[in-house]
């Protein structure tokens, strides 16, 4: 980042002249009397910028940057399939606010000052995502909105703020359809009734890892870096999103008693610095059995074409992944979901069925 300078202004020099006044009288005359300049003011110092960022402060921000980009990618393909399969998910669909929030203590270390740098976060909450077709969303909640109070109280602020706050938001939906808003967007305050929206509770997680994968460990959908890098397109983000889902609706992670080491290899990969060293091996984790991603893959299949996405070229792009990423590649997708003869007839299965229900005009329902 360049140093921003003040212009620094130039010294005046005060113009030097004498008046001579001759005062005549019968008795006496008076010497001329100088006048005296004004006193030269000293040169004004010019004003401190701002400090230049070390190496490690520009990097980490220029790492959170990314990662709000793919962040946001995954937000905008999830939101679809969130919301329109709310009927679905049954016990595991929430009223939700559709929005997330960070301040600069949520992240660690140099990514404290990074977050500053990347997106002017202090201590207060600021809006890192907004989950399209929301509440939120439509009431026009952006990212980087300052959130500084909720139902007329103000809202915490520092190390502790994100927990705090989301206690007061639950309180407040909990009894009434909207959430009073209270933001700040460029220096002005705005009034917002966030309505609450009917939506799969899961979490969406970016993964910072290159390999090729995605999780599902109860509660949460984590896609990794390297997965998102490999899909070209929003529907086949879908898919790979859509499938992690139904494994959640399916119950598998607890079904397979890997909840446990599934919801670790989440809570590591989300942070900003994973421990790759978790991911040696297998990192514990069971492959799916052929039944259970069979069943997964054709309610994904379902889930993706009610949320509006094209699923016809969905066996096309498994089969592509699987050779990117075959079983014999220890923590790639291949080698958590081997299955996949079993898992293509299932898509396959699932096409036709929707091709069926849509020729009669059905509701898109496994």
């Amino acid at each position: 980042m360049t140093r921003i300078r003040r212009p620094r202004p130039a010294a005046v020099t005060p113009a030097l002249g004498f008046t001579l006044a001759l005062l005549l009288s019968a008795c006496a005359t008076q010497a001329p009397r100088p006048i005296q300049a004004p006193p030269v003011a000293p040169p004004r110092a010019a004003e401190p910028g701002p400090a230049p960022l070390s190496p490690q402060i520009a990097a980490a921000a220029d790492t959170l940057s990314r990662m709000a980009d793919l962040q946001d990618r995954l937000y905008k393909v999830a939101a679809p399939l969130l919301i329109q399969n709310a009927e679905l998910c049954k016990g595991q669909a929430r009223n939700l606010l559709g929005f997330t929030a960070k301040n600069r203590w949520s992240y660690p270390g140099d990514y404290n000052e990074a977050a500053h740098v990347a997106f002017g976060m202090e201590e207060r909450l600021q809006v890192t995502g907004v989950l399209a077709g929301s509440g939120a969303a439509r009431v026009g909640l952006q990212t980087g909105d300052v959130l500084l109070a909720a139902g007329g109280k103000p809202l915490p602020t520092g190390q502790n703020a994100l927990s705090q706050a989301g206690g007061i938001f639950s309180r407040i939906i909990a009894t009434q359809a909207t959430l009073p808003m209270t933001i700040a967007r460029r220096d002005s305050e705005r009034q917002l009734a966030i309505p609450a929206t009917r939506a799969c509770a899961f979490a969406i997680e970016l993964g910072n890892a290159d390999i090729v994968n995605a999780y599902a460990d109860g509660s949460r959908v984590l896609v990794t870096r390297g997965m998102l890098n490999f899909t070209r397109d929003d529907d086949e983000l879908a898919f790979v999103l859509a499938k992690t889902m139904a494994h959640n609706m399916l119950g598998h992670p607890g079904l397979q008693r890997n909840k446990e080491t599934l919801a670790s290899i989440v809570d590591n990969l989300r942070s900003v610095t994973p421990d790759t060293s978790m991911l040696i091996g297998s990192g514990g984790i069971k492959a799916m059995p052929a039944d259970a991603d069979a069943a997964a893959d054709r309610l994904g299949i379902y889930l993706a074409a009610r949320a509006g996405y094209d699923v016809a070229d969905a066996p096309a792009f498994w089969r592509r992944l699987a050779e990117a990423a075959p079983p014999t590649v220890l923590n790639g997708y291949g080698a958590n979901h081997p299955a996949l003869p079993a898992r293509l007839a299932a898509v396959d299965k699932a096409l036709g069925e929707i091709r069926s229900k849509r020729s009669g005009k059905k509701t898109l329902v496994p």
